[in-house]
């Protein structure tokens, strides 16, 4: 009689589902789905790529005349033009990351319904697809701070890269959670989009901290950095803006203690994010 090997005695359910691990174990079709959307939104377009460039370019130059020139931030704050385009690069990748963490589900409904693989799958891409829109956007700013004298430490290299892992947790999670209720409840998006729009103004990217402080309380500026957005948006600071040595410079303060927060809420909210998803999991097909 045959022997049949422990690697095949062991019957897995079918459709069944070990979550984000599940996702990993499936690396190869993750990075299909991902080259996938990056080439359709490429997709008939003349310039290509140079968008990934052309739109931070376009942003910032709008931000910089309607905050730095006519608020008068260029002349207050030095180098606001690098200050600026860091801070709008992470909260960028939070917006993209979570709002198409959202829609995932929905946006995929026919996939879904035909045939099984992770569906946390679609929340995890969307993350994974802005971190590569990203890309070029740190690459824009570090090539404008290089022309004036950017030389970080291995400490602010690690801010930056601490920061973006910050906000990739914190946008899956989100995309998780919300992306689940969206399937039921298509207000979830209605929602998410009202996040978006006060996310850049919920941390320091148009302001410095300071002006947070001299008005707010303790507990209300204390509750601003336990913000995970305004913690990635502050390392992006220290790593790219720091290094220029600007005179009005100044960390915020217990910024290493509230990292260290941002990563344990990030987390946290990953977990809760996971456990809401299976939750709503079995119904995704019928409400799709």
């Amino acid at each position: 009689m045959s022997r049949v090997s422990p690697e095949l005695s062991t019957l897995d359910e079918p459709g069944r589902s070990i979550g984000l691990l599940d996702v990993f174990r499936r690396r190869y079709l993750l990075s299909l789905i991902v080259r996938k959307e990056v080439q359709i939104r490429y997709r008939g377009s003349v310039l290509g790529w140079m968008w990934s460039y052309v739109k931070p370019l376009v942003q910032f130059a709008v931000f910089y005349i309607a905050i730095g020139v006519f608020l008068g931030l260029n002349d207050r704050v030095d180098f606001f033009p690098i200050y600026l385009l860091a801070g709008i690069t992470i909260v960028t990748f939070f917006n993209e990351a979570f709002s198409n963490g959202t829609r995932s589900l929905v946006d995929n409904a026919a996939l879904i319904k035909k045939i099984y693989l992770p569906r946390e799958m679609f929340p995890v891409a969307s993350m994974m697809i802005a971190a590569v829109n990203t890309l070029p956007q740190i690459a824009v700013v570090i090539v404008i701070a290089l022309f004036f004298g950017w030389a970080p430490s291995v400490l602010q290299i690690g801010a930056i890269l601490l920061g973006l892992l910050i906000v990739a947790m914190l946008a899956t999670g989100l995309g998780l959670l919300f992306g689940a209720v969206n399937v039921t409840f298509r207000d979830a998006q209605s929602f998410v989009e009202i996040i978006v729009m006060c996310a850049v103004w919920a941390s320091p990217v148009m302001y410095q901290w300071q002006m947070v402080a001299d008005v707010a309380p303790d507990w209300l500026f204390t509750l601003y950095r336990l913000n995970p957005i305004t913690i990635g948006v502050e390392l992006f600071h220290y790593g790219i803006w720091f290094p220029l040595d600007p005179q009005d410079a100044a960390l915020l303060p217990d910024l290493w203690l509230f990292s260290g927060i941002a990563v344990a809420t990030s987390l946290v909210l990953l977990v809760l994010g996971q456990a809401v998803f299976r939750r709503l999991e079995g119904r995704f097909a019928q409400d799709l």
